[in-house]
Parts: structure tokens; C-alpha cells; sequence
């Protein structure tokens, strides 16, 4: 496309300009800086794999000519005779270029390639006097003119919003972030090869929806103008999942996004990867020990352990998790026991002589959620189950039999992180809508967060729903307990950021 080309000199700086005026006499000579292809034959991987198999076979000399591309990642000028390394989604290759052999106009024309260019080069393979397996270049391509300098080699990007702004410089100039990237595809694999041979099925859900539910959050809304009627950005996948249980699909998982409008930090991203699944015939045991499995397999498969490194810690995944009951775990970490505060008044005026800041607004749920999250959390480095939640906090769990104030749910935690929580599901139809009905009748005017009484799915449930066990695994937690990341930011490729004001 046309561009105003002194507009966009004005505001570029010196390296940029020169770069312009390359670009500008490519053209003149009757070169495209943008043909629309360029029919490569190998990978540099299978490139180099290729000639190490010619090596073995003692049959370099009727090797094939290949055809490579990549982008220029660093040049190196000598006489009659250039190097370049050329990057493509498989790795780095070196490409030579003589004079002799591409002709001097062509070998110019390679001299004024700039770190970054997109190029296709044609010859063969040789290994020079260092032993680096080398593309000895019969010819060269410009595939892309790259405007913008690249991040200087040695150190990447050091502005860490920078980073995550423009993750495609930090793909191009950090090879361990590139590696993490790929280790975040091959887990989300991991873990779909095995919930499908669990014989669970894989399932797709809506992401908008007419009424949220399945967690306690703020949800997204928007409007649809031919139905004149706001929807909402999922905020779980249960409700639906629960349907097909309903339909007789027994066993049902979902990779999915999710999204809540709530704070952003370390570990919270306001849209974030889920996995959920339901299974029919099991209980909340039942899913602990998938939990176990599940986590151990997929770290065993994608790095070849069951130990990992998270900061200072070594967290051995391997079967069996720590089990604690929760209201053992808070009353170890800070002496209180909730059973004895079965309202929110009484809990609240114990914490406050705990010295906290007691929020006067929250239920006995959340206040209970806060003491987990100040005083549990940070203990539970080993991955540890925290079982038996207060039905305050958990209106889509069925009570533990015996009890009528806790149910039968747990939550996975492994490096003071939340990594996977579960209930044995309610299934009576009944006491479900008693639960959503108590749950509204106490929601505060200006509370945004959702659990609705989804009529829809109470209908659903009238119908007959199986015991079930649900699960829930993050898999940006996950990936931060695999890639050994402090951050949420580092393993989502685009994380949420304030916009930047316009300048």
C-alpha cells in the first residue's frame, strides 16, 4: 500500500531512514521486497538432520540442493566472502555467500541485507573448517525488508512491558522464550492425549452466554444488536459441561478460555486457559487421583520428570498429594477454627483480633477464602490437596454426607499456587435453586459478581444428573509451575495491559 513517506520519515530515526532508502532502491531496480512466496524444501532442522544422515551414509556428493528461508539474525563480512545466520521456526542455520559463485552484483546485493530481512537461499550443505553446518548459497532472495531495527542481539529486551507488548521482538531475540512457548503447546497436548485416553471426550462450549455462572466473579458484558439482548463473557465452563453429563456424554473435557473482570497481577490475567472436565459415576476422590495422575503424566511426558524447579523449591509431582482438611490447615496457619464462627459477624470479629482488616461487606465465604489465601497459601509448596470446603463458599457441591455445612471439594496447590479445584457435584435439582435463591437474597445491590439461578440449567438438572465429579486445572498456573515463571504474563503469549496513552 501507498504510504506518506515524508510523514513517516519525520518521526523515524536515522538506522530507520537508511532502511527506507534501501527499500526504495530495491524497487528501483525492479525487485519485489515482498514477493507473495518462495517454495522452501526443508526446514532448517530437517535441513541440518538431512545432511547429519548424508554424513552417516558417506553421501554428501549426490545430496540434494535445498532451498531454505528464515530471517537474517546476524551478518558477517569478509572480502569476497559473507556470512549470515538465518532463523526460521525450526532454528538457525548459517548461509555462506562467494562472490565467485552468486556474482558480484548479487553478492553486493547480499552486503546491503539488514539484520532482520526475510530471505530464500538455494545450494547445498558443507561443514566449514569450525565444524558449522553451513549453506554454501548459489543464490538469494529478499522475501521481506524489515523497517525497524531488531532488539540488539546480546540482550534482548530488558523493558519487561516492552516484552510483553511486543511479544514478536521477544520471540525474535530470546530463545528460552521461544523454548517456553513451545513447552506451553506440547502441555496443553500432554494434556488433551490424556484425558482422551481417560476416554473422555472433547467438547466445545459457548464462550458468550446469556447469563453467567459457574464461579463467583465479575463478568464481561456485551450486546448483540440483532437480538437486542447483552451477553456475557463466560466466566467458567461448568453449566454447560453439567448439560451434557445430563445427555449422557459420561465423561467430557474442555481447553478453553475463560475470562473474569477483576484485578490483573502475578497470577490472575482477566482471560486465562481452562481445563475442565465431568465425569459421570465418580466423586471428588475420584478426581484427586485423576489430578495426581494427570499433573505427574504430563510433567513426566513434556520434560522427562516428575521434578521440577520453581524458584527455590524442587516440587516432586509424583502420586500420592499431601490431603489436609481445610479447616485443619486455616486453624494450624492462624488458630482459627471457622466451624466455630458459623456466621459471618463472628468470623470477622475473630480476625479482626488477629490484627487484619476485616472487610465489614464480605459473606463467611470470602472472609474464609481470605484466610486461605493469607495463611494457608503461601505454606503449600508440596503439591497438597485442601479438602472439605464450608458450603458457603461452594453453592454447585454436594455436602459431605454427615455434615450440613461442609461439601466434597478440594483444591490442588503446588508452589504456594492453585493449580486445580473439584467438587463431587450436586445433582438434586431442589436444593440447588435453594442454594441459588440464598445466595441472591444476600448479594449486596453493588456486588457485580455472578452465580445467577440459570433456569436453564436447573430445568436441566430436573431432568436427572448422574453423580458426578468435576475438576477445574488452570493451565496458566500450570505452566508457570512447569516453566519454572513467577509471572502469569511470561506464559501467556498476549497478557492483558493498561493501553498506552496516545502520544
Amino acid at each position: 500500500m501507498p504510504y506518506n513517506r515524508w510523514s513517516l520519515m519525520s518521526r523515524l530515526n536515522a538506522v530507520i531512514q537508511q532502511r527506507i532508502r534501501k527499500l526504495e532502491a530495491i524497487r528501483a531496480q525492479g525487485i519485489d521486497p515482498y514477493p507473495p512466496r518462495f517454495p522452501r524444501s526443508h526446514s532448517n532442522q530437517e535441513a541440518i538432520a538431512l545432511f547429519q544422515q548424508l554424513e552417516r551414509d558417506s553421501a554428501l556428493e549426490s545430496g540434494p540442493e535445498l532451498a531454505l528461508a528464515g530471517r537474517i539474525t546476524a551478518a558477517r563480512h569478509m572480502g569476497k566472502l559473507s556470512f549470515l545466520d538465518m532463523r526460521d521456526g525450526s532454528g538457525k542455520v548459517q548461509v555462506c555467500f562467494r562472490a565467485d559463485l552468486v556474482g558480484q552484483q548479487a553478492f553486493e546485493f547480499v552486503r546491503e541485507l539488514d539484520i532482520g530481512d526475510f530471505i530464500g537461499v538455494r545450494g547445498k550443505l558443507f561443514r566449514t573448517r569450525t565444524g558449522e553446518i553451513t549453506l554454501q548459497s548459489l543464490n538469494c532472495t529478499l522475501l521481506a525488508k524489515s523497517l525497524q531495527p531488531l532488539p540488539e542481539k546480546w540482550h534482548g529486551l530488558e523493558d519487561t512491558e516492552k516484552r510483553y507488548r511486543q511479544r514478536y521482538l521477544d520471540l525474535v531475540s530470546a530463545e528460552e522464550v521461544r523454548a517456553l512457548f513451545l513447552l506451553r503447546s506440547t502441555v496443553i497436548s500432554s494434556v488433551r492425549r490424556f484425558m482422551e485416553g481417560k476416554g473422555f471426550i472433547e467438547v466445545e462450549t459457548p464462550v458468550l452466554q446469556p447469563q453467567p455462572g459457574g464461579a463467583l466473579a465479575r463478568p464481561f458484558i456485551t450486546h448483540h444488536h440483532a437480538l437486542d439482548q447483552d451477553l456475557y463473557l463466560r466466566i467458567a465452563l461448568e453449566l454447560y459441561l453439567k448439560r451434557l453429563i445430563i445427555g449422557g456424554m459420561d465423561r467430557v473435557f474442555e481447553l478453553g478460555r475463560v475470562f473474569r473482570n477483576e484485578g490483573i497481577s502475578t497470577r490472575h490475567n482477566p482471560e486465562f486457559t481452562m481445563m475442565e472436565s465431568y465425569q459421570a459415576y465418580a466423586d471428588y476422590n475420584d478426581v484427586m487421583l485423576l489430578v495426581e495422575e494427570l499433573v505427574s503424566h504430563v510433567a513426566t511426558e513434556v520434560l522427562g520428570t516428575t521434578r521440577v524447579t520453581f524458584g527455590e523449591h524442587t516440587i516432586d509431582f509424583s502420586p500420592p498429594w499431601k490431603r489436609i482438611a481445610l479447616r485443619e490447615a486455616i486453624e494450624q496457619a492462624c488458630g482459627i477454627d471457622f466451624e466455630a464462627h458459623p456466621d459471618a459477624s463472628s468470623l470477622r470479629c475473630r480476625m479482626k483480633e488477629l490484627g487484619m482488616q476485616v472487610d465489614p461487606t464480605k459473606g463467611r465465604g470470602r472472609l474464609i477464602d481470605e484466610l486461605i489465601s493469607i495463611y494457608v497459601e503461601p505454606g503449600l509448596v508440596r503439591p497438597t490437596f485442601l479438602v472439605d470446603y464450608p458450603l458457603d463458599m461452594s453453592p454447585l457441591a454436594k455436602k459431605k454426607p454427615g455434615s450440613d455445612t461442609l461439601v466434597e471439594r478440594f483444591e490442588g496447590f503446588a508452589g504456594c499456587l492453585e493449580v486445580a479445584n473439584a467438587f463431587t457435584e450436586l445433582n438434586d435439582p431442589l436444593e440447588q435453586r435453594r442454594r441459588f435463591e440464598k445466595q441472591l437474597s444476600e448479594r449486596r445491590d453493588d456486588e457485580e459478581v455472578a452465580e445467577v439461578a440459570d433456569e436453564d440449567f436447573l430445568l436441566a438438572v430436573e431432568y436427572g444428573m448422574p453423580p458426578t465429579g468435576g475438576l477445574g486445572v488452570g493451565i496458566d498456573r500450570l505452566m508457570m509451575l512447569l516453566g519454572n515463571c513467577q509471572s502469569i504474563r511470561e506464559v501467556i503469549l498476549f497478557p492483558q495491559l493498561k493501553a498506552k496513552a496516545e502520544p
